[in-house]
């Protein structure tokens, strides 16, 4: 039986997950290589990038320094 949830992904969660998407293909990394930098499970940064699960504000400054940018970047313009 899935889950429900309780409430709607915002749209901005998943315009999120597009550009940490675009950065990682951008510098021609692989998910599982920003996982380990980040020190996160790759399946937990698979549902960033696909936008189904919000994440919280530590994990974006973790995902940002394996990304080696300042957070703000990922935030900035959505």
């Amino acid at each position: 039986m899935k889950r429900e949830r309780k409430s709607e992904i915002p749209e901005v969660v998943k315009e999120l997950g597009i550009k940490i998407k675009d950065l990682i293909d951008g510098n021609k990394l692989k998910p599982r290589e920003v996982a380990h930098d980040a020190e996160m499970d790759v399946e937990n940064l698979r549902k960033y990038i696909k936008g189904s699960q919000e994440m919280k504000v530590s994990t974006l400054f973790k995902i940002a320094q394996a990304l080696k940018i300042h957070p703000s970047e990922l935030i900035k313009d959505l």
